[in-house]
């Protein structure tokens, strides 16, 4: 009997053990870098069970028998690989490092912006991202600013505001640039005041990756996302060090040195980035104004990193200071008297982000930022000069699992704006605090379809609460050809701060009557298919997008009398309806890259339809591109802009630019000459760019270049 019992003792524990439930933990990194990857995915296919890794790059699969199981891993842009665990096993931590793929393509990537931990070719929202090789490419002729990241991008024109101070505003499908809403890292740090000289002041150097989202993003986001938004993603440390240097010089007297350096150590990170960028004043007309202006910037970023085991963080500051002055080249080189327009800035931020990992499928997520923004702008006459102090504050619940995930969270932003008083009677000072909440869900019942649906409620105090529902839905149709479709709604809060006003230095304008002012409001959507296919050895992508926003009861400037304007809600609305078309080629180490755009944009105010100013029509974009892997590349561009009609009901002319560059690539550094508009295009060989006298002038529209042809060229150091 005893015998009897023993055996089922033995057989009990044994069944016990082969039935017992185990957790499997896999560190998933790039076998080059070991940074972690971020979404890559690993399957047990005979099961059907499979995780998505986290921002450690750790994934995990819970409820697992006793055995050994064949694991399948994957990630955007490394190559797929497999291997056989036993469970349990030795380490209750599993390591696996992937290689990445021989050949890369631009959408590739992980996407912060989304906030999704699913790999990009599952996120139901079409975002555009600028990274790797292009970043690289693009930076090399504007190494200063990031103005040329985003202009030459399908569906996106820069509008400069100002004809002699060079200051630019970003435009998505016509509307205008207080409708695009710019992050750093996911923090609204470049809303309102602080706006007007973000893309002239943020360097390249530092950046991973730039995402773009057209059309309404205010589920996460909230008011400001109308016609888009743009994340800048900073570099992050990696245990292999980065240290480069940058420095380029250009024919219009530009010079820029920048640095970076980013290390990981076990738990801890830093990554440091600073800059000097300084300009002289560069007028290629010769009609005595700058087109160009004399400025001078230094910018400090450093972060820290802190990688727990359940807990991630991190935290940086950073400092911008900038002096520009441009308008009569006598007066800025001889000190004699004439025009000037003089930008004098000082912008300081901070940002926190910390992220807890609750359980297996489960994170807890803060950030805060704060933002203090001076800035003074002087014409003859006339001084306007403020500071704006902004916070952010925002704390999510993220989920996943292996058919869902879930986004739920709350935000408080306060956004302050004291002017200093001046020559101005009436001050535009405003306080406002906007509550919101939002959750968002994505469900993948397979592998072929995928929907997101999301609903954020805001309030501010002085203009009331917005209910902002949005949707997003994708068929993988076969595996060439997916089909995406969304659509959703969009506030934005009444501000004096966006490009009519800018373009005259804020003079005259009165503040917001907050008592009759309303938020304006938008709906619209997009549909987006895209196909991959090969022509012989040619492989061709074509991208497809339609697209169409309603902004009602727009802010427009009415004459009050006695040279005084005040911003109030139009009697009708403003829409954007058109499409972009990409066409990309690759041969082996050429590719050929073709977007057009077409977009109608028309007011309909008071019952009249008409041409929205400065909104070309149709864009065409070429570039082709010859690059030989870690050796050399060459590129030439080619643009093309139809007429636009300007803001005194005449029509400006169409025009072509076009550029050439080059860079010469060894192990440790590389050499980089660009040619950026050899044509030599300008709107002053159009035209007149101003009335009156020169002392005194009045600018027309800026809708072409003012710089013409610009030479620059510089050297990177990777050590």
């Amino acid at each position: 009997m005893k015998k009897v019992l023993s055996v089922c003792i033995v057989l009990l524990v044994a069944c016990v053990s082969t039935y017992a439930q185990h957790t499997l933990s896999i560190s998933i990194r790039d076998k080059e870098s070991k940074e972690p990857l971020a979404g890559a995915t690993v399957e047990i296919r005979s099961l059907k069970r499979s995780a998505v890794a986290d921002s450690t790059g750790l994934a995990v699969i819970t409820n697992l028998a006793t055995g050994k199981y064949s694991l399948h891993f994957s990630f955007i842009g490394f190559e797929e690989q497999e291997a056989m665990i036993s469970v349990p096993g030795q380490d209750q931590l599993f390591e696996v490092l992937l290689h990445k793929a021989e050949e890369e393509h631009e959408e590739e990537v992980v996407v912060q912006a989304t906030r999704s931990a699913r790999p990009f070719r599952d996120i139901p929202t079409r975002v555009e991202t600028i990274s790797g090789e292009e970043l690289a490419e693009k930076a090399n002729m504007k190494p200063g600013e990031i103005r040329m990241l985003l202009s030459e991008s399908t569906g996106i024109q820069t509008q400069q505001t100002s004809a002699t101070s060079y200051n630019s505003s970003i435009r998505i499908q016509g509307l205008d640039g207080r409708y695009t809403q710019i992050l750093k890292d996911g923090f609204p740090l470049y809303a309102g005041f602080s706006g007007g000289l973000s893309l002239m002041q943020l360097v390249p150097l530092d950046l991973k990756q730039v995402e773009v989202i057209k059309g309404s993003s205010s589920t996460l986001y909230g008011g400001g996302a109308i016609a888009g938004l743009v994340n800048l993603v900073s570099k992050t440390p990696t245990e292999k060090r980065d240290l480069s240097f940058l420095a380029n010089a250009t024919s219009a007297g530009g010079l820029d040195l920048s640095a970076f350096y980013g290390q990981r150590f076990n738990k801890i990170g830093v990554t440091v980035f600073g800059s000097r960028n300084t300009g002289r004043p560069y007028d290629p007309a010769d009609i005595g104004l700058t087109a160009i202006p004399e400025f001078q910037r230094y910018t400090i970023n450093p972060r820290i990193f802190y990688y727990g085991d359940r807990t991630t963080a991190n935290f940086g500051v950073s400092y911008i200071t900038e002096d520009r002055v441009g308008g009569s080249m006598d007066y800025i080189k001889n000190d004699v008297s004439g025009y000037y327009e003089k930008n004098n800035t000082d912008r300081f931020t901070s940002q926190l982000a910390v992220t807890h990992r609750l359980s297996d499928n489960g994170s807890l997520n803060f950030k805060n930022s704060y933002s203090h923004f001076n800035r003074s702008i002087r014409v003859p006459g006339y001084t306007f000069m403020g500071t704006q102090k902004s916070t952010y504050s925002e704390l999510t619940y993220s989920a996943g699992a292996e058919k869902m995930d879930w986004i739920i969270g709350a935000n408080v932003l306060t956004d302050q704006f004291d002017e200093d008083r001046q020559s101005t009677p009436v001050l535009r000072n405003y306080d406002y605090t906007t509550f919101g909440g939002f959750i968002q869900n994505t469900w993948r019942p397979g592998d072929a379809f995928s929907l997101e649906t999301g609903l954020r409620g805001d309030y501010v105090k002085q203009y009331g609460f917005e209910l902002l529902p949005r949707v997003s839905a994708m068929w993988k149709l076969t595996s060439q050809l997916t089909a995406r479709i969304g659509g959703g709604f969009g506030y934005k809060t009444p501000t004096v701060f966006n490009e009519e006003a800018e373009r005259i230095q804020f003079q005259g304008i009165l503040p917001i009557n907050e008592s009759t002012a309303r938020n304006e409001r938008s709906v619209g959507g997009n549909l987006d298919v895209n196909y991959r296919t090969h022509l012989g050895e040619v492989e061709l992508v074509i991208n497809q997008m339609f697209f169409y926003t309603q902004l009602n009861r727009p802010l427009v400037l009415a004459d009050k009398g006695q040279g005084e304007q005040e911003f109030v809600n139009a009697n009708g609305r403003l829409d954007t309806r058109g499409l972009e078309t990409n066409l990309r080629f690759r041969y082996e180490d050429l590719k050929l890259f073709i977007g057009y755009t077409f977009a109608d944009v028309n007011t309909h105010y008071d019952g009249t339809k008409a041409w929205f100013p400065l909104t070309a029509r149709h864009r065409l974009n070429n570039v082709l591109m010859y690059e030989k892997e870690e050796n050399f590349k060459f590129g030439l561009e080619a643009y093309y802009v139809s007429p636009q009609r300007l803001n005194d009901g005449t029509t400006g002319r169409s025009y072509w630019t076009a550029g050439i560059m080059g860079e010469k690539i060894w192990e440790k550094f590389s050499i980089f000459l660009n040619l950026e508009n050899f044509t030599n295009t300008r709107q002053t060989k159009f035209g007149p760019i101003y009335t009156g006298p020169i002392d005194n002038p009045v600018f027309n529209d800026i809708y072409a270049p003012l710089e013409g042809r610009v030479l620059n060229g510089g050297i990177k150091l990777r050590l």
